[in-house]
Order: C-alpha cells, then sequence, then structure tokens
C-alpha cells in the first residue's frame, strides 16, 4: 500500500473545499484505503499544520506562518501560555483532519489513523537555520552560553507541547493509530561524526521529546507509526525501535529494508519503501525499475522473516503535470506486490 490519500483527493472536483470538510475529507480517505486494498485508513501528510496552530497562538499573521522564523528565543511566557491554552479551538483545516479521522472511526470498519509533525522536525521549522545551533549543543554549548542554542531550545520546547495538544484532540476524534513524523531527524540536522563520539544531542533533541509523545499514545491504547524518510545512520534505526517501540516503522527509499530488519525487533512491522519520490520521472523510474524494486524487496524481505508492508517510502503527492504516470507507478506497485516473490534483480 501506498501513503496516497493525496492523489485521492485531486480526483475531486474541488480538493480545496473537501480539504475544509470534514465529512468530505473523511471520505476521501476510506476512499484512498479501499483503493489501495488496506483496513489502515491512513491520511493526508500535511506537517504544516501544527507550525500554523502554533504560530496562530503566538500572534504571527496567517499569511507569514510559511516563511516564519523565531529570530530571537521565544520567552519561557509564551512556552507556558502554549500548554495553559491546550484547549483552545483548533483552525478549519485542523478541525476536518480531526474529523475525518471521527469519520473512519464511525461510519467505516476501517482502522482510523492519525498524522503528527515529530517534535524535532517541527522545531527545525520554527528557526531558519537549526543546523549551527544544534551542533553547537551537540558540542557541548548550553543554553546559558549562546542565544541560538536558547532559541533551538525553547522551539523544541513549544514543539512538544503543540504535537502533544494535536495528539490528543486525534485521540478523541478516535484514532486507533498515529503517524507521528520525524523526516528532520537525520544526518543532515544531526552531526554523524558527534552522534559516533558520543554526544548525547539524538537522545535529547529527537528520542526524549518524542518519548513523550509515545507515552501519550500508550495511556490511550494508540499504537504509534513512527516515520523518518531522511538519512540516517543504521543505529538511528535501532534506537527508533528500540527507544520507541513503534507498532511500524516507515523508512526512506535511502535505507534497505532487508538490512534494518536485522536491527528492528521482529515484532514491529517495517513499512516502506519504494523511491515514490521519483515516480513523477520516467526517466529515473521507468516502470520496468519499479516492477524490478517491488520485487527485490519482496523477495529480499521475504528471506528475513521479519513482517512488513510493501509501500511507499513517503506519501505519494499529487503533481499536476505528471499525475498519469505517477498514478500508473502506484497501481504497477500494487499489482506487481500481488505477485509472487520473484528472485531479485541485481539492481542493488
Amino acid at each position: 500500500m501506498p501513503i496516497g490519500a493525496d492523489l485521492i483527493l485531486h480526483e475531486e472536483s474541488s480538493p480545496e473545499e473537501v480539504l475544509l470538510d470534514a465529512q468530505r475529507l473523511g471520505r476521501v480517505v476510506e476512499k484512498a484505503a479501499r483503493r489501495y486494498r488496506t483496513p489502515l485508513a491512513f491520511p493526508l501528510m500535511d506537517l504544516r499544520l501544527e507550525k500554523a496552530d502554533l504560530l496562530k497562538f503566538a500572534g504571527v499573521a496567517e499569511r507569514e506562518t510559511d516563511l516564519f522564523h523565531f529570530q530571537e528565543p521565544p520567552p519561557e511566557e509564551l512556552v507556558a501560555g502554549v500548554i495553559r491554552a491546550a484547549g483552545r479551538p483548533f483552525s478549519k483545516r485542523i478541525q476536518a483532519n480531526q474529523g475525518a479521522v471521527r469519520y473512519i472511526a464511525a461510519k467505516t470498519d476501517l482502522l482510523p489513523v492519525g498524522m503528527l509533525i515529530g517534535p524535532f522536525s517541527l522545531m527545525t521549522k520554527l528557526v531558519a537555520d537549526p543546523i549551527v545551533p544544534v551542533a553547537m549543543a551537540g558540542g557541548g554549548v548550553t543554553a546559558q552560553e549562546d542565544e541560538g542554542v536558547r532559541r533551538v531550545e525553547r522551539c523544541l520546547q513549544l514543539a512538544v507541547a503543540t504535537v502533544l495538544r494535536s495528539a490528543r484532540a486525534q485521540i478523541e476524534a478516535g484514532a486507533k493509530a498515529i503517524i507521528l513524523c520525524e523526516p528532520a531527524a537525520n544526518t543532515v540536522y544531526l552531526s554523524p561524526r558527534q552522534l559516533r563520539k558520543g554526544s548525547d544531542i539524538f537522545e535529547r533533541f529527537v528520542l526524549e521529546p518524542n518519548r513523550k509523545v509515545r507515552a501519550l499514545l500508550e495511556q490511550h491504547g494508540v499504537d504509534l507509526i513512527f516515520h523518518d524518510c531522511g538519512e540516517l545512520l543504521t543505529d538511528m534505526v535501532r534506537q527508533f525501535a528500540i527507544e520507541l517501540r513503534p507498532a511500524m516503522i516507515s523508512l526512506g527509499s535511502s535505507r534497505k529494508l532487508w538490512e534494518d530488519a536485522a536491527v528492528v525487533p521482529p515484532d514491529i512491522v517495517l513499512f516502506g519503501n519504494l523511491p515514490t519520490k521519483t515516480f513523477y520521472s520516467d526517466a529515473a523510474m521507468p516502470d520496468a525499475l519499479v516492477e524490478n524494486l517491488t520485487q527485490e524487496l519482496m523477495a529480499c524481505m521475504a528471506e528475513t522473516g521479519h513482517p512488513y508492508i510493501l509501500g511507499s517510502e513517503c506519501d505519494v503527492l499529487y503533481v499536476p503535470d505528471v499525475a498519469v504516470q505517477i498514478r500508473r507507478k502506484v497501481e504497477l506497485m500494487l499489482s506487481c506486490g500481488h505477485c509472487p516473490a520473484a528472485p531479485p534483480n541485481p539492481v542493488r
């Protein structure tokens, strides 16, 4: 199965209107699950919503949301205010998402799945250049010593509070699993050299905030689906699996799932990870290669005996000029995936 609700959304005559209508959006999510023959009702993967929710409370104009970054460390009073005001109303867009989860839970036999951006990834959207202060923090510079470190640490506090607020609302709407997306938790934002030398930056900035989300989900009996399509070290994959204990872990096409099966406990389902980000290009990803990669993944995963779901490396987005090619390759992936696994082709 792909994460492909966006493709189904754009079969509607007015996708923008659907995004604000809980019932219509819920039917789109249901249609995606039926189309891709899965009991999992995966929602749209829109990772902009929590940033907009936070910045609205901070008084930032909606038109400035996408490009806004904190130039100074957010005041502690803002962090406290976000936590105190956790019960405030959500935007119409977010309410429609929550309503779609409620629709799936109440009106279908599908498993209602929620969607969250991870705290670290949200923090990186709040700071113009998080790489340098994160590296400084990884090297031992404290928030008291440097304003940049203080800024990313405060923004991370805001991110945790915002993500937890969104998670609670989706749980209340009936979500039985939630996809937590941490694509920024990768070797671009986190120095491999520092990690190999024993820096605690991965623990402090990624694992600990995500444990708080995991604890909330566990408290309510909701499964965690952890998604990270970034460039990762094998030890990062191992720690995601062991420290966060997701029911499912979804990884990008830079990873070989059959190798990661060796470091992920056998009760955690691996998901993915065909290179669907390149499906738009017939030159980079011709039909024959889609078939080869699908069969290779099936064969290699069968050898491991590890439970997995053959799927996309991330959400499959609708791109107007090449939508036909993208949809064709998704269908090819699905039809090929129902065939007996063939011996892997030497495409590795």
